[in-house]
């Protein structure tokens, strides 16, 4: 199957991040880390608070330091499904967030977001980076698209660069 085949499919678009897009930004962001944090005994009220505030820093972190990255929402039709974050350096590619919402994970659509990344990678003959948890299970779908680590991890996160060369 060709990957990019999945944006037809189901009718994958993207278009710039707003303000309105706060509160589903914020519920995709509890949802993509709930099962790691459901190992800490925390309440579900815990956990929530918790996740919120790490919410908010993130993406007080993303707008100072990738101030002039592309934040776009993924959407399937009008429904919004997941974010690509993507920053462009004049040699890399720099994937800041890709997430999805439950629904649509494990369908193909991850991979068919990285292939598009990667086509554009080739264009502009630049390597494409991400940095993941160490403990993140989408790693594996990383190194099965040819991500490869670079140096040793840095606290909880892995470099990872993907080259055509």
């Amino acid at each position: 199957m060709n990957y990019l085949d999945v944006f037809v499919n189901q009718n994958i678009n993207f278009r710039p991040r707003t303000d309105k897009d706060a509160s589903f930004l914020e519920t995709l962001y509890l949802s993509v880390r709930w099962e790691e944090m459901k190992g800490t005994g925390w309440s579900e009220d815990q956990i929530i608070i918790f996740l919120t505030d790490q919410f908010r820093l993130q993406t007080m972190h993303y707008d100072k330091y990738y101030s002039d990255a592309e934040f776009l929402i993924i959407q399937s039709g009008e429904e919004n499904v997941g974010r690509l974050y993507l920053y462009r350096s004049d040699d890399e590619i720099r994937i800041v967030d890709v997430s999805l919402i439950p629904g649509i994970r494990n369908k193909g659509l991850g991979s068919a977001l990285l292939d598009k990344v990667f086509a554009e990678g080739i264009e502009t003959q630049k390597k494409v980076s991400i940095h993941v948890e160490v403990f993140n299970p989408a790693q594996r779908l990383y190194l099965r698209k040819g991500f490869r680590p670079v140096g040793e991890p840095k606290g909880p996160y892995q470099l990872m660069e993907w080259s055509a060369n």
